[in-house]
């Protein structure tokens, strides 16, 4: 599947909306200036450093675009008729071509963008995107992970309509402490 989906998310009282398109290597200057943030850094798994690890990142996201197993999108406040905009965050679909009737969601928001609704808004229309579109037929249920000590995900989760499941055990070294797993089916 080629990334050229294109989502979009409404204006919310006190933000614009939001453009969510796969990500492009004009992307490479604002994904290295968010990946400052240390608040985004403890909770991410990726390191960008530098221009360069952007570029990897940033290839790596249109690799899974092009095998069909992750879809990341970076999240841009923009004009509805653009494509081009402010970077404000990251949502992405992956784990999609393990077999399994489900998939996992992640997402992360830029610093300068938090208390602006962009990680519901935006995982709002992916969970749509995949049920609709992409996993018409055979995708039954998504699946949110975040440490127990994660509460502004665990908000995003209750906002975005994803119930919590289960208490996971810890998993070192990508998961050191417990972690709380949100599931949302097609029919919810």
């Amino acid at each position: 599947m080629s990334g050229t989906a294109v989502l979009r998310a409404d204006a919310a009282p006190s933000a614009p909306a939001l453009v969510i398109r796969p990500w492009c290597m004009r992307d490479v200057p604002a994904l290295v200036e968010a990946c400052r943030d240390p608040a985004l850094r403890h909770w991410t798994s990726s390191s960008v450093e530098n221009d360069a690890d952007a570029v990897r990142w940033v290839r790596a996201q249109q690799r899974g675009w092009a095998v069909g197993d992750r879809f990341g999108f970076a999240v841009l406040e923009a004009q509805p008729d653009s494509t081009h905009g402010q970077l404000v965050g990251n949502v992405v679909l992956k784990e999609v071509a393990s077999g399994e009737p489900s998939a996992e969601v992640g997402y992360w928001t830029a610093a300068h963008a938090r208390g602006r609704g962009v990680a519901p808004r935006a995982l709002e229309a992916l969970t749509g995107w995949a049920f609709d579109t992409l996993g018409a037929g055979w995708l039954k249920r998504l699946e949110l992970l975040h440490q127990v000590d994660n509460s502004a995900s665990c908000r995003v989760a209750q906002k975005s309509r994803y119930e919590f499941d289960s208490l996971l055990p810890a998993a070192l070294p990508s998961f050191p402490l417990d972690g709380h797993l949100h599931i949302r089916c097609r029919d919810a």
